[in-house]
């Protein structure tokens, strides 16, 4: 083992170009994204101020995260995956693009954001599963989790990076140059796609999968509901985002705190962002774990327990803390949950298995702060976030002593297929790389 490969497991950048392709483009898509979410919310508390309004941009992003999420599952299992998310990612293309002209044509309207941030919701639903089936399918089954907290640290690289310039972009330019800057570095996300080679679903007995029509559109639901452990991953998800997310808050306790200043605002979210790129650069640890359970429901609870402490203190340095400590966890958790979800899903699920955890991971945070937009419009902002970080943090207790296969789940070397590469060469298939390691790997989604 390399020595740097302790903190971050760099093997899937050095072992896998088109995967490196994506990661590469990850990086300026991420970024950009960051930039549009900061956006959204000022522009929408500029012209609201409400934070039942914040709250419902979440219901907006929501809705077609869920209806088209499942539908891209449910194709992404029938059809060439690379073919759905290069339709998806033109979509979302077009509807950043529309937010951008519609900023400068000065349409300062509450109901067309809402509509734009739908669409892009529902482009970046529909191509999610497929997207998230690429890592098992590009590396070796030893790599995967790697592959995952390479994407998540990126992620959490660019919640660092992007609220900050957002806020100065937005102070400078206004919103419109955040939403041309997102549109701009699609093309990279674009180009990465294109170069892969054609993914069709495998099926357990071998060779592709069956057409969407013989399949059932509900087959990820129930695969999830019948396995305790990749339904208990889901769950502890759930009780995180729903229950615990703040997003929402942040506009109303900066303006408490600080005055509304659009550059503050951004530094919550680079509060968090910080915890967790901490969190990912020590990763490689978490990578070889074999118990990703005990990982994700400790790592969920002081999340929870994080974000409760955050509305408590007195000091901004504090609260700020208090946020990084919450990222790491969350991080962590992530991480964690993917590995359980990857490696306990055959390929001929792992669309509709993917979209349902496209529809958690993505509607979950917007349910969570739409909850938290009207408890804070009920109560304070301060009152939403202390609460719902302490019921977390009890959920998933209750959640650790109630579901013991999720505790026990051990992760050993699992039998996945690597596409050929750009070039048409077949890589190495995983049996024979894991005969090579030590027998053991965690693997997880995207």
């Amino acid at each position: 083992m390399r020595w740097a490969d302790r903190f971050v497991d760099t093997r899937p950048l050095r072992s896998s170009p088109a995967y490196r392709r994506l990661w590469a483009a990850g990086c300026l898509s991420g970024v950009g994204a960051q930039l549009t979410t900061v956006a959204v919310l000022y522009e929408v508390w500029a012209l609201t101020r409400s934070s039942v309004a914040v709250g419902a941009v979440g219901v907006a992003h929501a809705v077609p995260t869920v209806v088209l999420g499942l539908l891209g599952g449910w194709l992404a299992d029938g059809h060439d995956r690379r073919r759905l998310a290069l339709v998806a990612t033109l979509g979302q293309i077009v509807a950043v693009g529309s937010l951008a002209v519609r900023a400068v044509a000065d349409v300062g309207s509450f109901g067309v954001v809402l509509a734009l941030v739908a669409a892009q919701a529902g482009f970046g639903a529909l191509g999610a599963p497929s997207r998230r089936t690429f890592i098992p399918r590009l590396l070796p089954a030893e790599q995967v989790a790697a592959g995952v907290a390479l994407n998540h640290l990126t992620f959490q690289a660019s919640m660092l990076v992007g609220p900050a310039l957002g806020g100065l972009v937005i102070g400078a330019w206004g919103v419109q140059a955040c939403y041309a800057i997102d549109a701009l570095t699609f093309v990279g996300a674009l180009y990465a796609v294109l170069r892969l080679p054609s993914i069709r679903p495998r099926s357990e007995a071998g060779g592709d999968g069956a057409r969407p029509a013989s399949r059932s559109f509900w087959g990820g639901v129930g695969f999830v509901v019948t396995r305790p452990v990749v339904g208990g991953a889901f769950l502890t998800d759930v009780l995180a985002t729903v229950l615990a997310m703040p997003v929402a808050l942040f506009p109303a306790i900066n303006e408490e705190r600080f005055g509304g200043d659009p550059e503050t605002l951004g530094l919550f979210l680079t509060a968090i962002a910080v915890g967790g790129i901490a969190a990912g650069l020590a990763s490689g640890r978490i990578t070889r774990a074999r118990r990703p359970g005990v990982v994700m429901l400790a790592a969920a609870g002081v999340w929870g327990t994080g974000l409760a402490a955050a509305g408590l203190v007195p000091t901004a340095w504090l609260l700020f803390g208090c946020l990084g400590i919450a990222g790491a966890a969350d991080t962590l958790s992530v991480i964690a949950r993917g590995a359980i979800v990857q490696l306990a899903t055959p390929d001929e699920y792992r669309g509709r298995v993917s979209a349902v955890e496209q529809i958690v991971g993505a509607s979950g945070p917007d349910a969570g702060n739409f909850r938290a937009g009207l408890l804070a419009g009920a109560t304070s902002a301060t009152f939403a976030l202390v609460l719902g970080g302490a019921v977390c943090a009890a959920g998933v207790a209750s959640l650790a002593v109630l579901n013991r296969p999720l505790r026990a789940f051990a992760v050993n070397a699992t039998e996945t297929e690597r596409e050929p590469n750009a070039a048409g060469t077949a890589e190495p298939d995983v049996e024979d790389n894991a005969e090579k390691t030590s027998g053991r790997s965690t693997g997880a989604a995207l």
